[in-house]
């Protein structure tokens, strides 16, 4: 038995519906985890997603903001959605499902952005990152019995030196200050998480999963992070077979400036 689990920061699922059901029909992971949809949840695009085998659908939206959703083929049941640091934003939903006898939590994250400046005493959103950081860290990888656990999604933080362009020029830019990747870092040991990507690609490699907008040629520049992540319980991690990054996917037509990341796992 083999499983694909993707995930994707959309920036717009109906803006972008095209590639989604491009990337759906190409790529056929078992699962799709979506970040930043920007819609409620009556206005999801259910219907197209479901034609194409997607039947399952969990989702937490919010009106014009943030926003996730698991897609996937598999059954999904016990669907959760946790208010990190209380404010009603809609960035987390979670749902169990079943693979090769094992039960399987899987949370979908998109942690904020952070604002510009780095420093919470003047930039609110900064403070509001780092607050939801600190809670992050009561996620426990092994925190329900005889269940392992996948986490997933957009968490705007870089934390190693090859997660970013250059490391040196980064420490002062949000998404790569020592406060947020000793922060991140500190969450993935506190719930005993496994990064799998980097389990696949050396940590002295570099491996980006987010362009900025902002390049006249993101390709050629090519400076990129890698803000998108996927971890998961110590138990899964050795049945792990693959990472894919869709680099091409950030030169598709209305592209996000992320681009959709897939572990692939077998028996």
């Amino acid at each position: 038995m083999t499983l694909s689990i993707s995930t994707w920061n959309i920036n717009s699922v109906r803006l972008r519906l095209p590639i989604v059901l491009d990337f759906l029909r190409q790529a056929n992971p078992d699962i799709l985890c979506l970040q930043e949809i920007k819609c409620q949840n009556d206005q999801f695009p259910s219907e197209a997603i479901t034609e194409l085998g997607y039947s399952n659908i969990v989702i937490h939206g919010q009106k014009g903001y943030h926003g996730v959703a698991i897609c996937s083929k598999l059954p999904l049941t016990e669907d959760h959605r946790q208010d990190y640091c209380g404010v009603g934003d809609s960035r987390h939903i979670s749902a169990v499902f079943a693979w090769n006898g094992r039960r399987i939590r899987l949370h979908n994250f998109y942690v904020p952005a952070g604002g510009d400046e780095p420093n919470r005493e003047i930039n609110p959103k900064f403070g509001h990152k780092l607050d939801f950081i600190e809670e992050m860290k009561l996620l426990s990888a092994d925190g329900e019995p005889e269940t392992s656990a996948i986490l997933v999604g957009d968490l705007n933080i870089a934390p190693l030196e090859h997660d970013v362009w250059s490391h040196k020029q980064m420490l002062k830019i949000v998404s790569h200050t020592p406060i947020e990747t000793e922060g991140l870092t500190a969450v993935m040991q506190a719930g005993n998480w496994v990064d799998l990507m980097r389990q696949q690609v050396p940590a002295t490699e570099k491996l980006y999963t987010w362009w900025s907008y902002r390049a006249k040629d993101w390709a050629a520049a090519d400076r990129g992070r890698r803000l998108d992540h996927i971890w998961s319980s110590s138990d899964l991690a050795s049945s792990l077979v693959g990472i894919d990054v869709l680099k091409d996917a950030r030169g598709w037509n209305q592209p996000s400036d992320h681009v959709p990341v897939t572990a692939r796992f077998a028996v």
